[in-house]
């Protein structure tokens, strides 16, 4: 049977969303124009104009796409493991393995999704409900965490999350460049001592559950 027109376009906008996401990463956004992006994905650029308006458009799309893709991927991921190392792990091998899974894009795409970002107001908005969202929902996860592994955070969730976002991308960056520098377990180390928790260089320290119900003196 022929496909219907809503799947043609729905097929014709991903066209142009991977497209835009690999001449992007690789030439970055000003270097890339509306025709080339077409051409990558065997469309005309009236049918680019038709489901994006232009390039900002491609951004603000691939924005959105962000914010689906890393809730769903990270939450998988994440819901995969039973130990707190696990979980946490698990947050920076949700980055690493997308960018190794898209040939080094992703994060090339991450940077200049944010530089645009922070130089439109139309594209900001979008990046900035992008990192609302990962703040929420990191914040509400490590609240879990603390109640399922006993242990208190050291300060509101809703700022450690912040903070534990910085040191993820922040790693991540130098990842990209010196990989060896980076390994999961100083990962791991680091958002452990964001949370308060005891590292060693040889073991990770089991976490030692509080006598002290969540919210007591």
């Amino acid at each position: 049977m022929g496909r219907t027109q809503e799947q043609r376009r729905a097929e014709t906008r991903a066209q142009l969303l991977g497209a835009a996401a690999d001449l992007f990463a690789r030439k970055g956004f000003h270097a890339t124009s509306a025709e080339a992006v077409a051409a990558a994905a065997d469309r005309t650029t009236g049918a680019l104009y038709d489901h994006f308006g232009g390039k900002e458009g491609l951004l603000v799309g691939l924005l959105e796409l962000w914010i689906e893709q890393t809730v769903v991927d990270l939450t998988a991921s994440i819901e995969s493991e039973s130990d707190l190392d696990g979980r946490l792990g698990a947050l920076w091998s949700g980055i690493v393995r997308r960018d190794s899974e898209s040939g080094d894009a992703w994060l090339l795409l991450e940077f200049e999704l944010w530089l645009h970002a922070v130089r439109d107001p139309e594209v900001g908005v979008v990046g900035a409900e992008r990192f609302q969202l990962m703040r929420e929902g990191l914040a509400g996860g490590i609240g879990d965490w603390a109640a399922e592994f006993g242990f208190e955070l050291p300060g509101p969730a809703d700022e450690l999350a912040t903070q534990l976002i910085g040191l993820l991308l922040g790693l991540a960056f130098q990842f990209r460049l010196e990989p060896a520098v980076v390994p999961q377990a100083v990962v791991v180390d680091g958002l452990r001592r964001l949370l308060d928790l005891p590292v060693t260089p040889s073991a990770r320290t089991p976490i030692r559950r509080t006598t002290t119900p969540r919210g007591g003196h």
